[in-house]
Parts: structure tokens; C-alpha cells; sequence
């Protein structure tokens, strides 16, 4: 009996499972306008729609300088901004730089344009597919006075699977603070 029990079960050859993921819940997106003027950080030339999830924090690197912060996902935005000065041109070609040092790990970088002549922004947004440290970034400008950029990072290991759904979320808030964004006069 035993012995026909043991031959039953080895009749079907093993299937290996898939890896799992935990499950993230997200919340649904709800946003406030944002000008700086809080938390250490000035007012800035520039004000756009920010996630209620998402905190704001000064940056080190130079005067308007963010970063904006997902605590609860480890996420972070690394915002600059600078004046242009007849120097668009270099200001384009330092974030391609950055832009297409993940070409290394990236199976692909699609870029798309914005534009709001209303408003006078203008830009590029570039989504990253594989395992890298950064899944968007994008620049925006007026071509005339100011060149904003922001780069998307999470401080895990890349793991495209895993982080897909709240690089997803933090990729729709990215694209509604694009769409918001305003220089301010």
C-alpha cells in the first residue's frame, strides 16, 4: 500500500513555483499645490502639484534644489533647477549624460516630449525598463530662464518586478507634476 502511494505521487514531473512579491496596497493619488516656502526649503521659481504622500526637502547641491521624498516607499525625486544663462545647451547635454549612463543596465529608455505653450514649459520625460537605479527622469524648461530636471530613485536593490507597482505610482504623480508645473514670476 505504501509502496503504490509512493509510485502515484512521483507520476507527475516537478513544477518549480514562481518567485512572489508582498502585496503593496497604494493609496488612491491625491494632490496639493507646492511652491516651496516650507520645511527649511525657499520659495521657488517654480510650483507644481505634489502627491499628499509625498514630503519635500532642501537639497544640498544648489539654491532651488529639492528632493522629493516617499518614506514609506523608499523613494526619492532628486529635483535640481538652474538659470540659464546662455548656457541651455550644456545645461541639455549634462542631463542626456545622465540620462544615458543607464544605458548599461537599461533594456530600454523610451523618451517623450512635453509640451505647454501657455505656459511655457517644455520637456522630455524618459522611462527606464530593466533593473536600474533610476525608473524616470525628466527636464523641463522655458528655454530662455529656467532648466528644471528630476530623476526617480528608490534606495533598494533594482529589481524591476518588485518596485513595478510604486514605481508606477510615483511615475503618475512625476507625470501630474509635470503637467502642473508653472514658473513662477
Amino acid at each position: 500500500m505504501i509502496l503504490i502511494a509512493v509510485l502515484a505521487s512521483c507520476s507527475k514531473p516537478p513544477v518549480p513555483k514562481e518567485y512572489g512579491y508582498f502585496r503593496i496596497d497604494l493609496p488612491k493619488h491625491t494632490y496639493t499645490p507646492y511652491n516651496g516656502n516650507q520645511n527649511d526649503v525657499p520659495t521657488l521659481p517654480y510650483s507644481f502639484l505634489l502627491s499628499d504622500y509625498a514630503e519635500v526637502q532642501s537639497h544640498e547641491g544648489g539654491k532651488y534644489w529639492i528632493d522629493i521624498l516617499y518614506p514609506q516607499w523608499n523613494a526619492k525625486v532628486h529635483c535640481s533647477y538652474r538659470a540659464i544663462q546662455g548656457n541651455l545647451k550644456e545645461l541639455s547635454d549634462d542631463a542626456m549624460e545622465f540620462v544615458y549612463k543607464h544605458t548599461i543596465k537599461a533594456s530600454a529608455i523610451p523618451e517623450r516630449a512635453y509640451s505647454n505653450p501657455d505656459e511655457q514649459v517644455y520637456g522630455l520625460t524618459f522611462d527606464f525598463a530593466g533593473n536600474t537605479a533610476t525608473t524616470m527622469q525628466f527636464v523641463l524648461t522655458d528655454s530662455v530662464r529656467h532648466f528644471f530636471r528630476g530623476a526617480v530613485y528608490f534606495s533598494n536593490v533594482p529589481n524591476e518586478d518588485s518596485i513595478a507597482p510604486v514605481a508606477a505610482f510615483v511615475r503618475e504623480d512625476m507625470l501630474t507634476l509635470i503637467e502642473s508645473f508653472r514658473w513662477r514670476k
